[in-house]
């Protein structure tokens, strides 16, 4: 079988442009790289020509989530379903503690990673939900990030819609579109509260356990959200590499799904 040859920089950018990508745009990115296709420099090519569209005018934000590090998440609880209380314990004493300069991204794909590994990269400072950015609007996007605002507007999202941001999902679908979540704080009637916990390593080193009460968010439908914005008009859709791609301005997205749940949630 031959070997399909590996997509340039030049070419990912041509695409980019074609797409809508507008140059000195701040722009939240949702990749899946390997539906890219096979990408010259992986990660890096794909970056370099996000920036080459971009300009050095342009910021990369991208979610740098860790799930893992929650006794309170999905990722967690599907992970010790069925185990004994004891075993329940073991797994969380060894959650290691969530360092932003450190902790690896978790489940937000080999890009995400990527950006945040760069020198000049900053990331917001939540235990779950953090966003890594890179550009001259890094630091400004990801300086607040409160506890108990895990996606609302005391989280980067809420810096992103300020900035009238675009939200480009690259190989990925709705389900995972975070802005969407900005929406819910947003609704008539917000979401309740939950209890959740999860650890951090504080100034002096030490893993410490940080126990607090945010909106219980709700992802399952996004995917319907996504494809009424499509039919709407306001998506531009198209490919990059071998990839099914989406963009849209993010006050758009936030501005559309918070009228849909206010009419289709319960």
């Amino acid at each position: 079988m031959a070997v399909t040859a590996a997509l340039r920089r030049a070419a990912l950018a041509a695409d980019l442009r074609a797409l809508g990508m507008p140059p000195q745009a701040t722009v939240l990115v949702h990749c899946a790289l390997s539906r890219v296709g096979r990408v010259a420099g992986g990660p890096a090519g794909l970056l370099a020509a996000l920036r080459d569209v971009l300009g050095e005018a342009g910021t990369v934000v991208v979610p740098a989530q860790t799930a893992g590090n929650s006794t309170t998440s999905r990722l967690f609880r599907a992970a010790t379903a069925g185990l004994t209380p004891a075993e329940v314990a073991a797994a969380e004493a060894a959650i290691a503690p969530f360092d932003p300069e450190r902790s690896p991204v978790q489940g937000m794909g080999v890009f995400a990673e990527h950006v945040r590994r760069q020198p000049g990269a900053s990331r917001s400072r939540h235990p779950q939900t953090s966003f890594a950015a890179l550009g001259p609007g890094a630091a400004g996007l990801t300086a607040v990030h409160d506890l108990d605002c895990h996606l609302g507007d005391r989280s980067p999202l809420g810096a992103l819609y300020a900035a009238d941001a675009m939200v480009l999902l690259l190989g990925v679908d709705w389900s995972v579109c975070t802005a969407f979540h900005l929406a819910e704080y947003r609704l008539r009637r917000p979401p309740a509260d939950r209890a959740y916990r999860c650890y951090v390593r504080d100034a002096d080193g030490r893993r410490v356990r940080r126990d607090f009460r945010a909106p219980n968010l709700d992802d399952t439908d996004f995917p319907l959200i996504g494809r009424a914005l499509t039919e709407a008009g306001p998506v531009r859709v198209g490919r990059v590499g071998s990839a099914d791609c989406r963009l849209v301005g993010l006050r758009t997205a936030v501005d559309f799904a918070r009228g849909w749940m206010d009419e289709h949630r319960p």
